[in-house]
């Protein structure tokens, strides 16, 4: 059966969401802020309209929810609670184990006597009085999910007495900057408790709308301030997790006081938001067989986890109301959870396994190396990650789950101890989240192929009773494949070696039960092949036509006219407003490439643009005549401008003539060309268009900094092609043979 909100939009989310993932990518060859200040926030909030979300949205499609909320809709639903009750009333296993570790917790004691606050700091030279206010959201908790597995309504007046002595005395959250991560973990808790609560009769209606008025007032306006301001810092400098908790706290707040403004908020921070916890930025780099390094791999793994424990609740309060963020970008978040549970589950000999490391650089830190500081750090956040990729929707995430299999039953509030998350996270996931297996899924899933140097590298997610898997391959579409490898375990990766050419690959999985049937298809070229070409040979109008047919048209902007070219006609481009246009993710199919064109410029400032595809200032990659120092440059970024890879020319662009210029990636290895020549190259460029991700400002003429110059000249002859060019065919392309 749809949810309501299904149902009020005529389309599943969840659905949509999962088609905005997996491409068949074709290509070739304690936290404390450094800028942390004393201060108390304001409390004041007009209305949830009046409020807004500063975000970028350049490249993905904004959700709006609409219709009734499913409540009790935050981490568990009234189908959650029934299975606890009906599990522990058996006294069946692991949930019985569960519950023995809620009892016997000190926060589920009818003795608790709430000690509210007028004002709650955390951070900065006053006294830090926070641990009372978590310490009273933890027995809060307890005592809710009590009442929900037995009925016994002393929790439940427990509870309440919790939350009202709350709701009629907080007024403000204060501190330093720590205050924003105050606002957002136990905001997003808090509505939790709230939310189990809100059915119960015995909670006066007037009692609940103050509870609600509380959080929209106190907790909500330090929430989005962050996401809107990150303390007037880069955009880089706060570690992902400042960003989820408060991302958590605005939806669980959205759905407790049915707002879907708020609930949209969150939901598109997650999805494209500019910092640091959007999921493109959290799961910075996909390793290949989906192991997803997590944003703060390299700081420390205490906090590396708490990110899994806060990207797992922000899912789970979404895809309670209908929303699928779990399985958002070819399940991203299992690809980050599955990285971390790796590198952080304790080996039978006390050792570790080791993970895949890309360097990491924020306008703060470079970051070069894996960080082992607190690794083996235990949160109560992996049954949920467990219970729902492989019992709820028939997956494989063998290191998820077998963290959640070694830790459990998993405890709750201060069972961990502070320092290990003990109230970062509600906890007792083996009560509320195990859940009795699905079937598996029919066929590996999400497999993409992309090409890198003459490779294909392959990656995929297995089902969840699978033992070892078969990759096969073809020479058209749909067969028929040859087997290639087979008995392929841990990673699900592989790569092959083919001739040049375009290959079709489908991957299955070998089960107890025989073989299963085959994934999608994905298709990877290694041979160069054209992808855009505009000739800019139109002698009027306010468009370029693709002459590859592959429909990647150019839209001329901003006075933007043609004029006598290098061949036939060209673009040109005033310096001042004019700029082509191109399709929304035009390069996102791309691995290995070839851009090339011929450039006529006037000259001008620095960091104009030959081309520039991106989604703003964090995602892109570019080609500048000149930068600050004088020379040509391209770069690529996943991370904005302090994650950069990129050349640095030995020259600038030539001025009053045309120049032919041209930039190859072949796995990690980048060249800038000028007149068939090498001007520059490096050998470290691990990100590759696809990685950059959807992108709608794909310009050629314009920068994604509103502040740089635009170009100022003609461009003609404007190529891309999958895989890149040897030096002998970039010769024969600028001597146009």
């Amino acid at each position: 059966m749809k949810s309501s909100n299904e149902q009020s939009t005529g389309i599943s989310r969840r659905t949509f969401l999962y088609s905005l993932g997996a491409l068949a990518l074709s290509g070739c060859n304690g936290e404390i802020s450094p800028a942390a200040t004393t201060m108390t926030r304001t409390t004041s909030r007009a209305s949830t309209s009046s409020v807004t979300l500063a975000r970028v949205a350049n490249g993905a499609t904004d959700i709006a929810t609409s219709g009734a909320f499913v409540h009790p809709g935050l981490l568990h639903t009234q189908a959650d609670f029934e299975r606890m009750a009906q599990k522990v009333a058996g006294q069946a296993s692991p949930w019985y184990e569960g519950w023995q570790k809620l009892i016997a917790n000190g926060h589920t004691r009818l003795s608790w006597s709430p000690r509210p606050q007028v004002e709650v700091d955390r951070g900065g030279s006053g006294a830090q009085n926070y641990p009372v206010l978590y310490n009273d959201i933890a027995a809060a908790y307890a005592c809710a999910l009590y009442w929900k597995v037995t009925g016994d309504t002393a929790y439940a007046d427990k509870a309440v007495q919790i939350m009202n002595a709350w709701s009629s005395t907080l007024q403000r959250l204060g501190g330093d900057s720590n205050v924003d991560l105050a606002a957002g973990i136990y905001g997003y808790e808090f509505a939790n408790a709230g939310e189990i609560m809100r059915s119960y009769a015995g909670w006066a209606a007037g009692d609940f709308a103050a509870f609600q008025s509380m959080m929209l007032n106190v907790f909500y306006p330090i929430n989005v301030d962050f996401l809107n301001r990150h303390n007037n810092t880069d955009v880089t400098h706060y570690w992902a997790n400042w960003d989820l908790c408060n991302m958590a706290s605005i939806m669980a707040i959205g759905v407790l006081c049915d707002d879907h403004t708020l609930f949209d908020q969150a939901v598109n921070y997650f999805i494209d938001g500019a910092g640091n916890g959007a999921i493109a930025q959290a799961v910075y780099y996909l390793h290949p067989g989906y192991l997803g390094q997590w944003q703060e791999t390299g700081r420390d793994q205490g906090h590396n986890t708490l990110g899994i424990a806060l990207g797992g609740a922000i899912c789970e309060m979404a895809w309670n109301q209908g929303v699928d963020l779990y399985g958002y970008d070819n399940n991203r978040f299992l690809a980050g959870a599955e990285y971390v549970a790796k590198a952080n589950l304790v080996q039978t000999d006390g050792t570790y396994l080791t993970v895949p490391y890309a360097t990491y650089s924020n306008v703060d830190v470079t970051q070069a190396d894996f960080s082992t500081a607190s690794q083996g750090t235990v949160r109560p956040c992996w049954a949920l990650v467990y219970n729902h990729y492989v019992n709820r929707k028939g997956l494989a995430a063998p290191w998820s789950t077998r963290f959640a299999l070694a830790i459990q039953p998993e405890g709750g509030g201060g069972d961990y101890g502070t320092t290990s998350g003990g109230y970062d996270q509600l906890g007792y996931g083996t009560l509320t989240c195990t859940r009795d297996a699905a079937a598996p899924i029919a066929a590996p899933s999400g497999l993409t192929a992309f090409a890198s140097a003459g490779q294909v590298m392959l990656s995929w997610w297995g089902v969840a009773n699978g033992i070892s898997y078969s990759v096969k391959r073809a020479s058209s579409s749909g067969g028929a494949y040859t087997t290639i490898a087979s008995g392929i375990g841990d990673p699900l990766t592989y790569t092959d070696s083919p001739s040049a050419g375009t290959w079709y690959y489908v991957v299955s999985a070998q089960t107890a039960s025989g073989e299963s049937a085959d994934s999608s298809e994905a298709v990877a070229v290694t041979v160069v092949q054209p992808h855009t070409y505009l000739k800019f040979d139109e002698t009027s109008g306010a468009s370029a036509a693709d002459a590859t047919g592959n429909g990647h048209a150019g839209a001329l902007v901003g006075g933007a006219t043609h004029v006598a070219g290098r061949v036939g006609n060209a673009v040109s481009l005033d310096g001042s407003s004019g700029y082509v246009s191109l399709p929304n993710s035009v390069v996102a199919d791309l691995s290995d490439f070839t851009i090339a064109a011929w450039v006529f410029w006037n000259g001008g400032n620095a960091w104009a643009r030959i081309f520039d595809f991106g989604a703003g200032t964090g995602r892109y990659l570019f080609l500048t005549p000149k930068n600050s120092t004088g020379v040509m440059r391209f770069a690529i970024t996943t991370n904005g401008g302090h994650g950069e890879r990129g050349i640095n020319a030995n020259v600038a662009l030539p001025t009053g003539q045309w120049a032919h210029v041209a930039v190859t990636l072949s796995g990690t290895v980048a060249t800038l060309y000028l007149n068939g020549t090498v001007i520059g190259g490096a050998n470290d460029v691990v990100f590759a268009p696809w990685r950059v991700g959807p992108t709608a400002q794909n310009w050629i003429g314009r920068s994604q900094y509103a502040a740089d110059p635009y170009f100022n000249g003609s461009i003609d002859e404007f190529r891309i092609y999958r895989c890149a060019m040897s030096a002998d065919q970039i010769t024969a392309l600028a001597q146009g043979t």
